[in-house]
């Protein structure tokens, strides 16, 4: 006796299979494009073995079962498969970090987020501890606000957390996540550190740009000194954030380009402009907050137009970046040196054109480009809001300047300015500089992680794809830590 058993988990070639029988010819090509529809191979060669994904077939048992009896078998074998995944998904959560009981549906948490986020995220701590598992939306973000859990971070799950959350500014402006600060783990991501290490900011690289450095300091120190008090006054205000930015972007770019684009004495005042205004831009972007990261249906309607804003940036910045190459690429001397203004050096473009002509399909220009926005980005906001927030505390606090006043006076004097040679003389100095950077660093959230697999933290279980936010910033003022906290002292 041969039983037709209908098999309706099959979605698109639902068959026939008999108890006892081969299948005939009609059920052969059936099966035939199943198969193939499962992937497999364009021909089934051995019926009598055929096992194909989703079909089952019975053996002849003696007798027909009854329809009842195999709804049973399948509603139980169904009750068994979600009663396993119930149990190993509500074990999962069991073993999450703390986190806060508002989560909105779609949103998340984003609602208790407030601008500094670094401050609200430290008030969360001061609740649900130093490790807790937030919703951004679909985005699951781990805080971490303890050193010794950022060390577990870093030391035991290195590997899974070295990779970085795909941002829309990652995707549309740093060359679909493959610069320096937004590329994953793996060849490039090594690559592209092992240029920076030993091309970039060797010691060699860096005492060759020193003459740059002490040229834009003495540039500075001139247009302060031409706004001096003449007589008569004794005091005159100076605006020194845009001054102190000026200082770090001419820096930056004159290692990059060998070119200046801030302040007075520019080569090309139209190039300057458009490079300023299109760097502020780019600022401007990377810092704003993006719905659409976290909210993925955004994605689809454009929200705010900010996606084909981004593209628009991009276009332009990739434009100015291009140009900077071309332009290194064709005033190349046979040393692939650069000359600004009589003067001969080797700027980073020089060094990546010449790795470029040994391989070219490794150091090709959207490397070069992504080279240019990492170091852009990376080294000048961070340097400028650091020197600003360190004459701001020394300007609040007498004692501490009167300190390092004297001690430039003892260990370099009144007849010269200090120079990079003179810093492993400056203890005082060095310390000033950690302590503003302990109390305010620049970056207090540091750069997002992501986790590539699920691991363990603190003892909890961290779920695959989880973000990684470390609280620098609440770390650096934990008053288990640091006695007195909250207070500038250099000499701790």
């Amino acid at each position: 006796m041969r039983t037709a058993v209908t098999l309706y988990l099959v979605p698109k070639y639902p068959c026939h299979i008999y108890e006892g029988q081969l299948p005939n010819q009609a059920d052969k090509v059936l099966l035939t494009n199943y198969h193939n529809y499962l992937g497999g191979a364009s021909e089934i060669l051995d019926w009598s073995t055929c096992n194909l994904t989703y079909i089952f077939y019975q053996r002849a048992l003696g007798k027909q079962q009854h329809p009842l009896m195999e709804d049973a078998a399948l509603f139980l074998l169904c009750s068994i498969v979600f009663v396993f995944l119930l149990l190993k998904l509500f074990a999962a959560h069991k073993h999450l970090p703390p986190r806060p009981s508002s989560s909105l549906p779609i949103i998340g948490h984003l609602h208790l987020l407030k601008a500094p986020m670094h401050r609200t995220l430290q008030k969360l701590s001061s609740q649900y501890g130093p490790i807790m598992l937030l919703s951004f939306g679909t985005w699951k973000v781990l805080v971490i606000s303890s050193p010794n859990l950022v060390e577990e971070c870093f030391n035991k799950n290195d590997i899974v957390f070295a990779n970085r959350p795909q941002l829309s500014s990652g995707k549309h402006l740093n060359y679909n996540n493959t610069t320096m600060a937004t590329s994953s783990y793996g060849h490039h991501w090594r690559n592209l550190r092992r240029i920076a290490a030993l091309e970039i900011f060797s010691t060699n690289r860096l005492n060759m740009s020193r003459s740059n450095r002490q040229e834009e300091v003495r540039y500075l120190l001139k247009t302060m000194y031409a706004i001096s008090p003449h007589k008569g006054f004794s005091f005159s205000r100076v605006e020194m954030k845009s001054r102190i930015s000026d200082l770090s972007f001419n820096i930056i770019m004159r290692m990059i380009a060998g070119k200046r684009y801030f302040g007075e004495e520019l080569d090309d005042l139209d190039e300057a402009k458009r490079f300023r205004d299109t760097i502020r831009e780019l600022f401007e972007a990377s810092g704003a907050s993006e719905p659409s990261n976290f909210v993925p249906f955004l994605r689809w309607i454009d929200f705010q137009g900010r996606v084909k804003g981004m593209i628009a940036l991009h276009n332009r910045s990739d434009e100015l970046w291009q140009g900077l190459i071309d332009e290194h690429r064709k005033s190349r001397t046979d040393d692939s040196l650069t000359t600004h203004q009589g003067r001969t050096y080797k700027t980073m473009i020089d060094t990546a054109l010449s790795l470029q002509d040994a391989q070219p399909d490794t150091y090709t220009d959207e490397v070069i480009k992504g080279l240019i926005m990492t170091m852009i980005s990376a080294g000048t906001d961070t340097s400028s809001v650091t020197i600003e927030w360190a004459l701001s505390l020394l300007l609040n606090h007498p004692t501490v300047l009167k300190k390092a006043k004297a001690e430039v006076d003892n260990q370099v004097g009144q007849h010269r300015l200090v120079d990079e040679e003179d810093l492993s003389k400056l203890p005082y100095l060095q310390s000033i500089i950690n302590e503003t950077t302990r109390l305010y660093p620049a970056a207090p959230l540091l750069v997002p992680h992501q986790s590539s697999d699920s691991c363990s933290v603190g003892g909890y279980h961290i779920p695959r794809g989880t973000m990684l936010l470390l609280n620098a910033w609440a770390m650096q003022r934990d008053p288990a830590v640091w006695d007195d906290a909250n207070t500038f002292r250099p000499e701790r």
